[in-house]
């Protein structure tokens, strides 16, 4: 008969125990996440979006008007100064090339020797002009002629010395290197000059993006024909928000992965960044030189840059999410010491992906909720489940 007393006993120790559990649990408040602030390693890190871009490019179009006749490059391609990349129709030019060049053969064998020809019949008829002249004048003064007859010999001596003279600078204009032959072979290679350019070439060494043209296309000058990214540093383009430009500087170091190739990052060094902002932006174009170029890369390629901006062996560091209200090097986060909770302000160091450093305001050891935003009042009492701190 006792038994029943006894379970009553016991029955009613195990609800007063829960009850003292379950009160002793309210007072020391919910159960949130949190962490256990520690001093580890630090990098500070800067992420944007670029792309793979050549020091340079050339544009390569055709000086003059024609119908290609043929393509000798495609994308992809690698060139080399004085590469054919196209060829045009140039049947009239070389004709005319032909024409001018038979000019000059013939100035040489023909109309130079006839102007030689000319010049020496020339001086013929004025020595005979001045043999009659004076036979003449002798006769006159011993009055056996007229001196009618006189003037006309001397006459005839004029014409004969006007005749060589002309001779002679027709003969000079045609000598060698003069000014018949000047012209002549000056548009002889003002046509060569104009077949040339039949031949679109590369003028610098590169690789071809782009073609426009195909053989049958009429092609005209300003059209581009071709693309050539020229040979020279890889680089990556990347804008990054000007509000970090303060932490930017030459030489930096970077990580880099490629959209189509997540799993293959390789390293690059800042080596420029611009003098001026985007205003349309807000951002400032930084360029990377990338050296040894993978393989896989390829001009205009997508790809993610992570920039190394600093660096600590040590540093009392907290998650990023347990940080609330950041402006600028400044913070606030909800400490939790003899567990109730404090919201402290906090000043910060290098800022990294996941990781911040605190500069003041925390130690290592200390303990803050994982979630900076909980509408929790000063000295409101919870309890921790700890996480693991973010790699």
């Amino acid at each position: 008969m006792r038994v029943a007393p006894i379970k009553r006993v016991v029955l009613l120790v195990v609800v007063t125990l829960a009850l003292g559990v379950g009160l002793l649990r309210l007072w020391q408040g919910p159960v949130l996440p949190g962490y256990r602030i520690e001093s580890l390693p630090l990098v500070q890190t800067l992420v944007a979006s670029g792309r793979v871009v050549s020091v340079s490019r050339a544009q390569i179009g055709s000086e003059i008007t024609g119908v290609v006749l043929e393509r000798r490059v495609q994308e992809g391609d690698q060139v080399e100064p004085g590469d054919i990349l196209l060829v045009l129709r140039a049947d009239d030019i070389e004709a005319q090339v032909r024409q001018a060049e038979a000019a000059i053969a013939q100035l040489e064998t023909t109309t130079r020797p006839q102007a030689a020809v000319a010049m020496a019949r020339a001086e013929t008829q004025l020595e005979q002009a001045s043999r009659e002249t004076a036979r003449r004048r002798d006769l006159i003064l011993r009055a056996l002629l007229a001196t009618e007859v006189l003037e006309q010999a001397e006459q005839q001596e004029i014409l004969a010395r006007n005749a060589l003279e002309t001779a002679r600078l027709t003969a000079a204009s045609l000598a060698p290197g003069k000014a018949e032959e000047t012209v002549l072979r000056e548009r002889l290679q003002a046509l060569q000059a104009q077949l040339a350019k039949t031949l679109v070439r590369a003028e610098a060494a590169g690789t071809v993006l782009t073609r426009n043209a195909e053989p049958g296309d009429l092609v005209q000058p300003g059209r581009v024909l071709f693309t050539i990214a020229l040979s020279g540093p890889t680089e990556i383009l990347a804008p990054f928000d000007e509000k970090n430009l303060a932490l930017l500087a030459l030489q930096q170091n970077a990580q880099v992965l490629a959209d189509a190739y997540p799993n293959l990052p390789f390293p690059a060094t800042v080596n420029f960044i611009a003098p001026g902002i985007d205003p349309q932006r807000g951002t400032v174009d930084i360029r990377l030189l990338v050296e040894p170029v993978p393989a896989f890369l390829r001009q205009d390629m997508t790809v993610s840059v992570n920039i190394e901006t600093g660096r600590r062996d040590q540093a009392v560091a907290i998650p990023n999410d347990a940080l609330g209200s950041v402006q600028g090097s400044t913070a606030q986060v909800l400490a939790v010491r003899d567990g109730k909770v404090q919201r402290l302000p906090v000043t910060l160091g290098l800022r990294g992906l996941a990781m911040s450093e605190i500069v003041a305001g925390l130690a290592a050891g200390d303990t803050v909720l994982a979630d900076a935003t909980l509408a929790l009042a000063d000295g409101s009492r919870v309890r921790i489940a700890a996480l693991a701190l973010p790699l």
